[in-house]
């Protein structure tokens, strides 16, 4: 594609998912904060946490079979679609001042399957657009847009829950998505080329064979997967306990939970600033395993700094925010290259739920680990743990040589 042919069509797509991602973003932070000061409980967020997460876990690899099968478009489409119609039938159950628990866990899994089918689509059409050298500048401009839907998101969602009820700030989710819709209408996405096979149980599973090979035989991205696979899952059940660290230990209020959110935000803008503007030259796994020591030490002194030093507390979580950008658009790259783009679609969604299962059991133990161990605490071995995998990622020869072979 024509350098300004694949940059009109990632505009077009680009414009409608930032619209997306600030409303899912708000709408995402005020059922925190309408959940963390309504039930006071790490057992309610980590639920609420498993339920978006747990259906997309264990449909994601069947969901990336069908993604390299299918019209990459079409399925973003129904998928936003979807979305937004499990957000509507929760408006009408948020409607009840104290709604059924169950039914709000049952809904954000809903969600999930549809995210299950959405991210990984996302993610494997930039290939299909963008020339593979500025791959690693998208995925920082994309990174920026996250961020600053990150900043944007809780402001605004922090402003809804003030002024309106948890059942009127649920349509700006559905205004979001109706927007990325119309968006791709306008943009022509080339299809992969396949032989036509009748979709069977075995089919499937060979087809999901292939997206596991394609990263069991190579070492390099396997040993990836597997590091951050334990990164997420010390990471996970400490990351749903942030409203709770904001409002225990530093004492603050709906607002200080806003500001965390919104400056994770900036530092994530900053992040992919750096790589969407400037043209990085450094190894991809060396910014990995950088980021993860950044990412534990931001949490360690988070949970060690005494309850005085909110500012502190906000510095470093503008730190993480940076740290977390530039992994995720380091990794992200490093699959687009190295996995063939008939595959990608699987191998994302393999990513995604394998990043998720041992997050989900973290996630499990979430309560326990708040009440017996303490929220600081929690912060501060997720955080030294997190660091040494970095560290030890630069030891481990296949590892490092992830993005040098040709």
């Amino acid at each position: 594609m024509e350098n300004n042919q694949w940059f009109r069509t990632y505009l077009f797509i680009w414009a409608g998912q930032f619209v997306s991602m600030i409303s899912s973003y708000s709408v995402h932070f005020a059922v925190i904060i309408w959940l963390s000061l309504k039930h006071q409980s790490a057992e309610v967020l980590a639920l609420a946490g498993i339920a978006g997460l747990l259906p997309q876990a264990i449909i994601g690899p069947f969901a990336g079979v069908f993604i390299d099968r299918w019209d990459r478009k079409l399925v973003m489409i129904l998928a936003d679609a979807f979305i937004a119609l499990c957000t509507f039938v929760m408006t009408f159950i948020m409607n009840d001042g104290d709604p059924n628990l169950v039914l709000v866990y049952f809904l954000l899994g809903c969600r999930s399957v549809g995210n299950a089918f959405h991210a990984p689509a996302m993610q494997a059409v930039a290939p299909l657009i963008v020339p593979e050298q500025e791959l690693l500048r998208v995925s920082g401009i994309n990174q920026m847009l996250q961020s600053f839907s990150g900043i944007a998101g809780p402001a605004l969602g922090t402003l809804a829950i003030t002024y309106f009820p948890i059942a009127k700030v649920l349509y700006l989710d559905i205004i979001g998505a109706l927007v990325a819709i119309t968006s791709l209408f306008f943009v022509s996405i080339p299809r992969l080329k396949r032989e036509k096979t009748k979709p069977s149980f075995s089919s499937v599973i060979h087809e999901l064979k292939e997206g596991v090979q394609a990263v069991y035989h190579n070492k390099g991205l396997s040993l990836l997967f597997l590091f951050a696979m334990i990164v997420t899952f010390f990471i996970m059940p400490v990351a749903i306990m942030f409203p709770l660290l904001t409002t225990g230990h530093y004492a603050g209020g709906k607002w200080e939970m806003g500001l965390i959110e919104i400056i994770w935000g900036v530092g994530m803008l900053i992040g992919g600033s750096i790589l969407g503007i400037m043209r990085v030259k450094t190894s991809k796994i060396v910014l990995i395993n950088a980021m993860h020591i950044i990412i534990g030490l931001t949490f360690t002194f988070s949970g060690f700094f005494p309850g005085t030093w909110f500012l502190g507390f906000v510095v470093l979580t503008a730190f993480g925010g940076v740290a977390l950008s530039i992994f995720s658009a380091a990794f992200m790259t490093i699959l687009q290259e190295e996995v063939d783009p008939d595959k990608l679609g699987r191998v994302f969604s393999l990513y995604f739920s394998m990043a998720m299962l041992p997050s989900i059991v973290g996630l499990l133990f979430t309560g326990s680990i708040a009440e017996n161990v303490g929220v600081p605490y929690s912060f501060i071995v997720s955080g030294i743990l997190v660091s040494l995998v970095g560290v030890i990622s630069f030891f481990v020869p296949s590892l490092m040589k992830l993005g040098k072979q040709e």
